[in-house]
């Protein structure tokens, strides 16, 4: 038993008492958050500087799900310095890449970096740009539509806890019958077939109620992390891509399953391509046992229909 409790507008983002009283301290800065995570930040990489005193660089959240690369004093965990702030956008492996260059300079003694500050927390790396992705994304598109006609909502749930939960819940079809119900990240974008608005609304929401003790985000910010890093992605793309080769190139299903591999072989040993096994990964017919196609595909098989069924780049078809 689920109760809903009204939700303030996502443009508007809240400040908690203790937020508003932290003092812009960059070392009390810096560790406060690590407490908020409950736990250390992974360390990319360990220096000494010219005089002799150990430091190391690592991440730590930023707002809207950016990434902070954090140098400091080793021995105190102060003097934090800012090395980069990375976007939500930008692959993980972009913050050992920074790292990697920056111990370079750092052990040669030639790098700069200014401290961190309370704002660099509070912000994303590019404000003005991820600010009007935000207000056109929430603005226009707060409640997305399905193909089935159902809604989505972002809802603060009373579920047992002693403070609300911010889920995401589906309502039916305006006018059908039933109860709305939560649903995970993954559901609502497999329902959407489509990363958004549903990514960027849950980023929103969670910088809005960053820090705020009186609302749980940490289901809805597992859920987002799991589908952002799943290596399981949409195959709207991949779909769409292989019926228009199919209606314009001629090039058969059967074909582009042979150029993957899956070949089978009648009671004359006439072979054709495993026109099943293409349908059911593009998401036309249901896997065994389902009812309904998947909008799913592992990655690694996008791309080997993608570059071998094909002959495309797997970045033609991914959904961003």
């Amino acid at each position: 038993m689920t109760t809903t409790i009204p939700i303030p507008s996502l443009g508007t983002r809240r400040t908690t008492r203790r937020q508003a009283e932290a003092k812009p301290h960059a070392d009390r800065v810096g560790a406060g958050r690590e407490r908020d995570m409950g736990h250390e930040r992974p360390v990319l990489g360990r220096y000494t500087d010219r005089r002799g005193r150990p430091r190391e660089v690592i991440i730590q959240a930023g707002w809207a799900e950016s990434v902070l690369v954090v140098d400091r004093d080793l021995a105190t965990l102060g003097d934090r310095r800012l090395v980069a702030h990375l976007g939500a956008d930008e692959p993980a492996e972009n913050a050992a890449l920074v790292c990697g260059h920056y111990l370079q300079e750092a052990r040669g003694g030639a790098c700069r970096c200014r401290p961190v500050t309370r704002e660099d927390f509070e912000k994303a790396p590019f404000p003005d740009a991820d600010a009007a992705q935000y207000a056109s994304s929430v603005g226009d598109d707060s409640e997305p539509l399905d193909g089935r006609g159902r809604s989505y909502r972002l809802e603060l749930l009373q579920a047992g806890m002693s403070i609300p939960e911010l889920r995401w819940r589906r309502h039916p079809p305006e006018g059908a019958g039933g109860e709305p119900h939560p649903v995970s990240v993954r559901a609502a974008v497999g329902c959407l077939e489509s990363y958004e608005p549903i990514r960027t609304l849950t980023l929103s929401a969670l910088a809005m109620y960053r820090g705020d003790p009186r609302v749980s985000t940490a289901a809805l910010r597992a859920e987002l992390k799991r589908v952002r890093e799943s290596p399981i992605v949409l195959n709207r793309g991949l779909r769409a891509a292989v019926l228009e080769s199919s209606e314009r190139q001629g090039l058969s299903m059967s074909e582009i399953a042979i150029r993957c591999g899956r070949v089978k072989s009648d009671c004359r040993g006439n072979e054709s391509g495993e026109t099943s096994w293409l349908a059911r990964r593009l998401g036309i017919l249901p896997e065994g046992g389902r009812d309904a196609p998947t909008p799913w595909i592992h990655s690694d098989v996008l791309g080997l229909i993608a570059r071998r069924g094909l002959g495309i780049s797997p970045r033609e078809v991914e959904l961003g």
